[in-house]
């Protein structure tokens, strides 16, 4: 079985791996062994129960798994993630095992141990008091109200930024997150941002430029079009820069700021109406921005979102550009080119002011 692996391991990744040898590697110690960092503490599920109190505080729950409040013996407080079990294969956990373990990074939340006794399976994180960048975007705004100053979320699209360009460049095998997104996005108490959530993470070598898919992965509003069309380009890492720029969109643009002539209509792509208002605005595209700091921050962050969501994956920055361009002056930061700009065929901007996708 080593020997297979190290003649595969250039090629596949840990989620392909697992899905086509699960029958035969029922083993899980070996993958880990392989794969993931040997310092990670493996707890029983019966410790896992103990440390979130029965699983009474519940901070989340996604897809695939539901998030609890915990504390370790140390007093530490953790974020105790339990996949679902109709997620009976552990793709996603070994997924994330395999990528997060690799990591550490200031902006990559800490994974500190896991769980893993037959189809109970569970990943400890560190608790990040402020929960997802989500609730403070438009989308969970309309229930909470919740916002945050332009200087923070400027330092906030950094941070996520530098952790990105750490997947990319700086460990031993590249690592493509697939789902960047607000919700996957963690604040600690200093508003810090961390990136959380690899269940659809892909190791890539750093010499390789593309991968190969076999299907796609994401989630609507956030997946680059090459990952759905391939005749645009090859899946790279430039597919996390596409996610990235559209979650900045989020962060700066939120439903509130559209204008009441834009709610009317249709069939309006978000990025195309922003790209229009800023040719035509000398500074900002909002009205009730009158800080001139924030102005400057609000114009930077649209156009590198713009250069980030080009259609061609060739025509975007690196997240190393792009940390470049964040620190570096407005006037140095071009206008993107319209013309490679294009919307996702199946996405329309709604009524009231909401994305959704349409049925064929």
């Amino acid at each position: 079985m080593l020997c297979c692996l190290r003649r595969r391991r250039s090629t596949i990744t840990f989620s392909i791996f697992w899905k086509s040898k699960a029958t035969k590697c029922p083993n899980v110690d070996t993958f880990l062994q392989i794969y993931g960092s040997l310092a990670l503490t493996r707890h029983t599920y019966a410790n896992i129960k103990k440390m979130t109190n029965g699983f009474k505080d519940k901070l989340g729950e996604g897809g695939y798994a539901i998030v609890y409040k915990g504390k370790l013996l140390s007093g530490r407080l953790i974020a105790v993630k339990v996949l679902k079990q109709s997620k009976g294969d552990g793709e996603d956990f070994l997924n994330e095992v395999a990528s997060i373990s690799r990591t550490n990074h200031v902006n990559i939340v800490a994974l500190l141990g896991f769980c893993f006794e037959g189809n109970k399976r569970a990943l400890i994180y560190e608790y990040l008091p402020n929960g997802s960048l989500e609730k403070f975007t438009f989308h969970g705004a309309s229930a909470s109200n919740q916002s945050l100053p332009w200087n923070t979320l400027f330092n906030i699209a950094i941070g996520i930024a530098k952790g990105l360009d750490y997947l990319h460049r700086d460990c031993n095998a590249r690592i493509l997150h697939f789902d960047i997104k607000p919700h996957n996005i963690l604040l600690d108490e200093k508003f810090c941002p961390k990136i959380s959530d690899f269940g659809l993470a892909r190791l890539c070598p750093l010499q390789v430029s593309t991968i190969s898919m076999m299907e796609a992965r994401g989630t609507i509003g956030y997946i680059a079009p090459e990952v759905f069309c391939r005749t645009i380009g090859g899946v790279s890492h430039k597919s996390d820069v596409y996610s990235f720029g559209m979650m900045v969109l989020d962060m700066v643009c939120g439903r509130k700021n559209l204008s009441a002539d834009q709610q009317r209509s249709s069939q309006v792509y978000f990025p195309q109406w922003i790209y229009d208002r800023l040719e035509v605005e000398s500074e900002s595209p909002f009205e009730g921005t009158t800080n001139a700091e924030e102005k400057v921050v609000q114009r930077k962050m649209i156009l590198v979102s713009l250069w980030c969501i080009q259609t061609y994956p060739t025509d975007r920055p690196s997240m190393s550009r792009v940390v470049d361009m964040l620190h570096g002056c407005l006037e140095s930061i071009d206008m993107p080119p319209k013309r490679n700009f294009s919307s996702p065929p199946r996405l329309v901007l709604d009524t009231s002011g909401t994305f959704t996708e349409i049925s064929d």
